[in-house]
């Protein structure tokens, strides 16, 4: 059985998907990116901003479904260009104090809108 996981703190999805979806107590968050939910504009004024506006509606997600930052236990991170990710890298690592998650980052040829990062992630309780 599967839950649908939608909170108005983070931005409705662009297409056909859901902000997130439980099953089997896993947590499965679709990639976010720096939309500001109470404008629905994006953010794009610095990588910095952008990269905390993506982990403030990834924070927002994990709240709706009563999951932490310690409980992910992978993601992924889209990058429209690898120098971008040492900035990156310091503001996701500051959302993790420890038993952090498996990572990936790869640099695509292109991100939704725009955008220079798109962060998804992957939750357990168990």
């Amino acid at each position: 059985m599967k839950q649908i996981i939608h909170t108005d703190k983070a931005p409705a999805p662009i297409g056909p998907y859901n902000q997130a979806v439980l099953a089997n107590g896993m947590l499965y968050v679709s990639g976010q990116i720096a939309i500001n939910p109470a404008t629905n504009e994006l953010v794009l004024s610095s990588i910095e901003e952008e990269t905390t506006q993506v982990m403030s509606n990834l924070t927002a997600v994990l709240d709706e479904a009563g999951f932490q930052f310690g409980d992910i236990v992978k993601t992924t991170i889209f990058l429209s260009d690898m120098s971008l990710f040492p900035l990156v890298n310091d503001i996701y690592g500051s959302y993790f104090t420890d038993n952090f998650p498996a990572r990936e980052t790869v640099a695509v040829a292109g991100l939704p809108k725009g955008v220079n990062v798109e962060i998804s992630i992957i939750a357990t309780k168990a």
